[in-house]
């Protein structure tokens, strides 16, 4: 556990994401090796069927990851006010309801699997593998959202590198179970599915067993949870807006998959290579913010206001940076990674064109996310949720539709970064107004 109340800003943010950074990269390896092994080895239709379980994957997931986002900001912020016994207590809290929703969520998924990819129009090529691939992905959500809420909980407590040694080993157990159930035991997209929910499993239980012994604070003694409402209204008061605003996030990449399902099966290939380089390029981005809503919480909690301000600057200005250096090793070298995917001349030509438009605005698309993260650790969500919901939905949505129209494939590639413009202006704005300071959790 760390202390994020002290020492330098930017020194502190930057430490305290670089662990989040490489453990996140790997956990997008997930996705990214068993797109590289599938595209290569069982062929478009099937990369194409990966990509369209995705969006529905995280449709079901998004409004639970929000509300579980909110008690992470309850926990960071109780803890930097010292109150121990309400961390522990917030602890057990999102545990048990992220334990129940994933039981709730994997049996929706699966019972309903069929009528999701019809609704989407999904190609009948594709329909099927995608069908499989997502039920048995499904059954890992227990994993996932286990996995996935003791990193939230050791982020809130300013612990990042905990999680990353996980990550690590699921990591290299993917990669390996990938090869030998794909390409030696040839059991097609199945064996991707069941390879990352293997290795998913095995980051949970292995970290839920460690934590056990290795910190007091936290526990996985089942009988000894215990629910507290009053945290868990707390937890809602700052969750649900996020969990509406990535619901919401997720509808819309649904709304994308179907737009782009107007066109061929070279085109949604294209769209899920190039989103999973997409997700790996603003992964540094995206965890410089999750550090800074730590460090906003923390500091929040501790009532050093005069702390965030430096700290949102630092972390603006290293989001710029590396935002650059991304955007020139995606332009530059985007052909090359596109084939390392599939080596279909039309899904290369789709993606380039792709990576090259949406790179080019990476500096917005960060800059968002920082002041998203400032406002999150202060316990304001519920302007930013209407500011994301209107650069998605009034701009980005209806612009795809337009502009594909009359550009073509190019038009539902511009969309993205004019939404992401919008949504930048918009949190620019409110960020101004300096309400957000009034919203912590321990005040009230």
């Amino acid at each position: 556990m760390r202390d994020l109340t002290t020492g330098k800003e930017a020194t502190v943010i930057f430490r305290f994401a670089l662990p989040m950074v490489f453990g996140n990269l790997l956990q997008q390896m997930y996705q990214v090796v068993d797109s590289i092994i599938v595209g290569n080895f069982l062929g478009k239709e099937a990369l194409a069927a990966q990509g369209a379980s995705f969006p529905i994957f995280y449709s079901l997931i998004a409004f639970v990851i929000g509300i579980g986002s909110g008690a992470t900001v309850v926990i960071s912020q109780y803890f930097g006010a010292k109150d121990f016994k309400k961390v522990k207590k917030a602890i057990d809290t999102i545990f048990i309801f992220l334990f129940f929703m994933s039981i709730i969520l994997t049996t929706i998924g699966i019972m309903f699997s069929e009528e999701i990819f019809t609704l989407l129009k999904v190609e009948d090529v594709v329909k099927p593998l995608a069908i499989s691939y997502f039920n048995i992905y499904m059954t890992g959500l227990v994993m996932f959202f286990g996995f996935n809420g003791t990193a939230s909980v050791l982020r809130g407590l300013g612990d990042s590198i905990t999680p990353l040694w996980f990550l690590l080993i699921s990591t290299v157990i993917n990669i390996v179970l990938d090869i030998l159930f794909v390409v030696i035991f040839h059991w097609g997209i199945e064996g991707a599915a069941i390879a990352t929910v293997i290795a998913q499993g095995i980051a949970f239980i292995s970290g839920a067993v460690y934590l056990s012994y290795k910190h007091q604070i936290i526990s996985f003694k089942i009988f000894s949870l215990q629910f507290s409402r009053s945290i868990f209204f707390k937890s809602l008061r700052i969750g649900l807006p996020t969990g509406f605003q990535q619901t919401f996030v997720a509808l819309g990449l649904l709304a994308m998959v179907r737009i782009v399902n107007n066109f061929d099966t070279n085109v949604l290939a294209a769209f899920t290579i190039a989103s999973r380089i997409d997700a790996l390029a603003a992964m540094p981005a995206l965890n410089l913010a999750s550090a800074l809503s730590a460090f906003v919480g923390q500091n929040m909690g501790a009532g050093r206001i005069d702390r965030i301000r430096k700290g949102f600057i630092s972390t603006l200005l290293m989001s710029f940076a590396l935002s650059i250096i991304v955007i020139i090793g995606v332009y530059l070298w985007s052909e090359q990674i596109i084939g390392i995917f599939n080596k279909d001349p039309m899904v290369i030509e789709y993606g380039i064109n792709y990576l090259r438009i949406v790179s080019s605005f990476y500096i917005i698309f960060s800059s968002m996310f920082v002041i998203h993260g400032t406002l999150r650790g202060a316990g304001d969500t519920l302007i930013p949720m209407f500011i994301s919901l209107f650069s998605l939905w009034i701009v980005r949505i209806p612009l795809a539709v337009s502009l594909s129209k009359h550009f073509g494939v190019n038009g539902i590639w511009w969309a993205i970064p004019i939404g992401w413009s919008m949504g930048l202006l918009g949190s620019y704005l409110y960020y101004l107004t300096g309400k957000w300071k009034t919203k912590g959790v321990v005040r009230e």
